[in-house]
């Protein structure tokens, strides 16, 4: 199966494995699972790490040779990726949640999430 990790997922799977419920960290650890990062998360931890918020603290670029190196593919974003966020209804305000979860869903992948209210939406997302 292909997961994309959501931005806080990814960071703690790479840095902080312990913050991982059993099952993100049982899914992620699965070897017959596909794991992909999007390019939308890099963007995400570079904006907010230039502000106030103490989750985003650590460098986007080691992060992406990490999880490079750690197996994971890198997903590029797509105008399909783009028009997919149109579809979905405003439950969640985060533009890079919602792009994330577009990205999913245009490309048949398990969008795996720790946040509730993003785990509301139809489609292909769990929360872990």
């Amino acid at each position: 199966m292909k997961l994309l990790l959501d931005t806080h997922l990814l960071i703690w799977a790479a840095s902080a494995p312990e913050r991982l419920s059993k099952q993100a960290a049982s899914l992620i650890q699965d070897p017959r699972n596909d794991l992909l990062f999007s390019a939308v998360s890099l963007w995400e931890i570079v904006i907010k790490s230039t502000g106030n918020w103490p989750d985003f603290s650590i460098d986007a670029a080691r992060l992406r040779r990490g999880m490079i190196d750690s197996g994971y593919s890198e997903l590029a974003v797509t105008a399909a990726h783009t028009l997919g966020v149109a579809s979905l209804p405003p439950i969640h305000k985060d533009p890079f949640d919602r792009l994330l979860l577009a990205q999913a869903a245009t490309e048949g992948f398990l969008f795996l999430t720790s946040d509730k209210t993003l785990a509301t939406y139809p489609g292909p997302v769990k929360l872990v």
